[in-house]
């Protein structure tokens, strides 16, 4: 979403025409799901995508010949059954309902997508409102709205006439992004949140939390990095790495308590029982989306009952992901990695509805 909305805001900027194909409901099977995006310029170039085959290409066909219509600057929605008359180049059936909202830009339209990328590059996340049915709600088709985090509505776009104009109808069934959830339709309205960046605290610099780093950052997420051992964190074990920081465990972690929010997710992997323990100390009553701790049950236990005769309630200590990772049957540190990030991403992908099952890990 970054590089297409990138894209956008730079053609529009320059003047450029374009069309603004976006995934606004399915049901059943598809390519792609609400919130895939895909424009279209006038020399038939296109960025992003809508899943491919048949339906991408009559999308891109009808937004050509949008663009060189003077009547053209109405959105279009498009409702696709991915049947026979769909189907992929490779022969497959998804079976599946897509509706897609294909709507003309031009300059002027570049307040909205400008404070949509702000937000999408910050990573501080939002929502999209986008009117898919007139007769549900008094606004015409592809009014759009920005809201932020928080519910405000901070740009709007399309027949809309701004952020003041919001139905209440529309502020009513609007989930919030701390509850991480994905794109819904309700009362003809479509909601597109892009979900905050979560931010990766690795609390170790060896041999998995490298391995991690890797994968993570591969995954889309921003890595920060803690070890008391200079070299453990540099830039040539951590390259993608946004904060490399050496210090005291303890230390480092009690000043970054007040950066420790809900989409901070904090990985234990030190070289120590003792740097384990400390670092749990710290980081089991913050306000972190995510806590997991590497270790066997028996060490495990053994922290968890020192931390609660340091004061650290049970409560606490039950949101732990300890032992962390999916059960693979992991051996090798790379298998390590992967059990870890695989449960990461179900995590910020399906919250609380993640697997139960965890990877012994061996200290």
């Amino acid at each position: 979403m970054r590089d297409l909305l990138h894209a956008l805001c730079l053609a529009l900027d320059q003047g450029q025409p374009c069309v603004y194909c976006s995934v606004v409901d399915t049901r059943g099977s598809t390519p792609q799901k609400a919130g895939a995006a895909m424009l279209v310029f006038p020399d038939g170039s296109q960025a992003g995508t809508l899943g491919g085959g048949c339906v991408e290409a009559e999308v891109k066909r009808s937004a050509l010949t949008t663009l060189a219509s003077s009547e053209g600057e109405s959105p279009r929605l498009f409702d696709f059954c991915l049947d026979d008359n769909y189907g992929w180049d490779d022969g497959l059936i998804c079976g599946g309902r897509m509706h897609i909202l294909a709507t003309p830009l031009s300059h002027g339209d570049c307040g909205y997508y400008e404070a949509f990328r702000d937000r999408v590059e910050k990573g501080i996340g939002c929502t999209e409102a986008v009117v898919v049915d007139p007769k549900a709600v008094d606004a015409g088709v592809g009014s759009r709205w920005l809201f932020d985090g928080d519910g405000e509505a901070v740009a709007s776009s399309g027949p809309a006439s701004g952020p003041a104009s919001v139905p209440q109808m529309i502020r009513d069934n609007l989930v919030s992004l701390s509850a991480r959830p994905r794109a819904y339709s309700k009362q003809g309205v479509a909601y597109l949140p892009v979900l905050p960046r979560i931010t990766l605290l690795i609390v170790g610099g060896g041999h998995v939390g490298q391995a991690v780093a890797k994968l993570a950052g591969d995954v889309d997420f921003d890595v920060w990095v803690l070890d008391d051992r200079e070299n453990y964190v540099s830039a040539e074990r951590f390259p993608k790495a946004l904060r490399r920081m050496t210090g005291d465990i303890g230390q480092t972690l009690h000043a970054l308590a007040g950066e420790v929010h809900p989409s901070v997710y904090a990985l234990i992997v030190t070289r120590g029982h003792a740097h384990d323990e400390e670092a749990l100390f710290h980081l089991a009553a913050s306000k972190a989306g995510y806590v997991g701790m590497i270790g066997s049950k028996r060490k495990i236990k053994l922290i968890f009952d020192d931390l609660k005769a340091r004061g650290i309630s049970a409560e606490k200590l039950d949101r732990v992901h300890a032992p962390l990772g999916f059960a693979i049957g992991s051996q090798t540190v790379p298998e390590i990695g992967v059990s870890i990030v695989a449960e990461l991403i179900a995590c910020r992908n399906l919250g609380h509805s993640i697997p139960e099952a965890r990877v012994r890990q061996k200290s």
